[in-house]
């Protein structure tokens, strides 16, 4: 799985506070201008104008997405139990 977020966003420091990524294996790519391979990873998923409407997104191993810090923390949590 993996996580796409940007710097300085609420929503996706909430999901990297309250979630232990690392422990479910969860790969974090981080948006920005200075990362033009998270943004072509982001683009090959056919996800940039989701992003440009909401983060973070969380791409799954059967490559369906959620998007928004609720949904992502709660299916996230689902997966720790």
């Amino acid at each position: 799985m993996t996580l796409f977020t940007k710097e300085n966003c609420s929503k996706c420091d909430f999901v990297k506070k309250h979630v232990d990524l690392d422990g479910l294996g969860v790969a974090v790519e981080v948006l920005g201008p200075e990362n033009s391979d998270a943004l072509a990873h982001l683009a090959w998923h056919g996800l940039v104008a989701v992003a440009e409407k909401q983060l973070p997104i969380l791409v799954l191993d059967d490559l369906s997405y959620i998007a928004g810090a609720i949904p992502i923390k709660g299916y996230l949590e689902g997966r720790t139990h």
